[in-house]
């Protein structure tokens, strides 16, 4: 930093006596070096309306490869959904209940494996839900989901998920961004990236009623790619496990005075902006700050009329579940999802709340939990079909980890990482079909295993990106949401 500089958010603009870069280039060496960087920018510049961000960074953009998806609605179950109680059937286990956990199950290589002074506590527990087959392939899903159930036919079951993160935040912040450990951009920041937006007058990416916590903003955050490029978070959460998320949205509509005063209002103020931002060296803050203003104002055209849903038909409303207590909530945020994703939102994410924890009490919470959300999820398939969506809008259903299949407790069930199930309908997919096996018990995956970075690549490879050609360069590399690994699973793609 210039000595004597005046800083701006911890960045340096120059103001009065004291120079910025910039302008320490102009006044020296009579403006040579600001001559160069000006043709430097100029390149940058040409080269950013060659790919249709010169306008604007979220403008539409050519997929690498002919494209099955259009967007993407990722419905996250946050706090660790069994596996082995859902769409995991393990007939073992009702056979074997209450026995103790044997040691040729374990895994010397994992944590789990090394901590053999806790086997002898470890019971096999067998799920409290029967299991029913159902479409036309006879794809078991438990009696917990009998609605989704309805919709197997359009659903890929992926059983073999696999990571090794054993707690709630690297676990979930590494399904959103593909890192446990670093500060990375999320999935829906490198999507947008990627592709841009269709409508410029609503975000990109919206998240509805993310989990309150510490690393949640990460994991609807762009870290190091530009800041227009990170999720809007819509709705409000307390993260508490008892508490409902609230898809309330505020602060949509314009204030009561004229467009063109305000307009002018916003123009003053973007000036000062972009008049700081001219002397900073880099402030994404501040670029983030300009972007969201300018979304901000045109978003007052269009985004009430999305969230106000009264002109839906009480048939929609019913199928959503909207206007029932256990699945108002969770429906109306269903609903949000289908309405954004036909309005050009690329990436829509709706949060179910952290309530699905169940060291204890398994059946009382996972059974209260599938009721909020069951209806709410086959009536989004089920209106994107019908509105002929679901076959360009891939649908994804995950949680941070799995559930282990002996008891914790009495009757709850610890983490597991090692092998649990996630789905995805729509976009390109093929439906009615499973992908993947865990043993014969559900502890780990032992058939196609997919890690983190194979889902992002496939995900990324529906969309038509090719996820070793989406790069971003920052800190002396070229960085991608699969980092160096990643295999696009072309058995699931239709």
């Amino acid at each position: 930093m210039i000595p004597n500089a005046v800083t701006y958010g911890g960045e340096n603009f120059g103001n009065g006596p004291s120079f910025s870069r910039r302008h320490m280039l102009r006044q020296t060496a009579c403006g040579f070096g600001h001559l160069a960087l000006l043709g430097m920018l100029g390149q940058s510049n040409l080269a950013l309306a060659a790919q249709g961000t010169h306008s604007s960074p979220l403008a539409p953009r050519m997929p690498h490869v002919a494209a099955k998806a259009k967007r993407v609605i990722f419905l996250f179950m946050h706090g660790g959904v069994s596996q082995v109680d859902t769409f995991d059937p393990k007939p073992l286990l009702a056979k074997r209940h209450g026995e103790p956990l044997p040691q040729e199950w374990l895994d010397p290589g994992l944590p789990l494996g090394q901590n053999l002074p806790r086997q002898e506590k470890l019971k096999l527990m067998r799920s409290p839900w029967e299991f029913r087959r159902h479409g036309e392939n006879g794809i078991p899903v438990s009696s917990l989901f009998p609605n989704v159930a309805s919709c197997i036919d359009d659903i890929c079951v992926i059983r073999s998920m696999t990571h090794p993160f054993v707690t709630h935040a690297p676990a979930a912040q590494a399904l959103h961004t593909g890192s446990g450990q670093f500060k990375w951009p999320s999935a829906g920041a490198w999507i947008l990236y990627g592709l841009g937006t269709e409508n410029q007058n609503l975000p990109g990416f919206i998240t509805i009623c993310p989990p309150a916590s510490d690393y949640s903003m990460q994991n609807h955050g762009s870290s190091f790619l530009p800041a227009a490029y990170q999720g809007t978070a819509l709705g409000e959460t307390s993260g508490r496990k008892d508490d409902a998320l609230n898809a309330i949205f505020r602060n949509l509509h314009p204030a009561q005075r004229k467009s063109m005063l305000q307009r002018m209002e916003l123009d003053l103020i973007q000036a000062k902006n972009r008049q700081y931002l001219e002397g900073a060296s880099y402030n994404p803050q501040l670029e983030a700050r300009i972007e969201s203003f300018e979304l901000a104002f045109r978003m007052q055209a269009q985004a009430p009329e999305v969230v106000d849903i009264s002109d839906e038909s009480k048939e929609t409303l019913d199928l959503y579940g909207i206007g029932q207590d256990r699945t108002d909530n969770f429906g109306r945020m269903c609903l949000m999802a289908r309405r954004f994703a036909e309005r050009g939102v690329r990436f829509i994410q709706a949060s179910h709340s952290y309530k699905w924890d169940q060291h204890s009490q398994l059946k009382k919470h996972h059974e209260s939990n599938a009721l909020e959300v069951d209806r709410p999820i086959a009536g989004l398939l089920t209106d994107l079909r019908r509105r002929g969506l679901l076959d360009d809008t891939l649908v994804y259903w995950a949680s941070e980890f799995g559930r282990t299949p002996v008891t914790e407790g009495t009757d709850g069930r610890d983490h597991n990482p090692y092998g649990f199930t996630i789905w995805l309908a729509g976009g390109g997919v093929k439906g009615g079909i499973t992908h993947g096996e865990t043993d014969d018990i559900g502890y780990f995956a032992t058939e196609n295993k997919m890690t983190l970075h194979d889902l992002h690549a496939t995900i990324l490879h529906l969309l038509g990106l090719d996820h070793e050609a989406l790069t971003y360069h920052h800190a002396g590399r070229d960085y991608r949401l699969t980092d160096v690994h990643g295999e696009v699973a072309h058995e699931i793609i239709a």
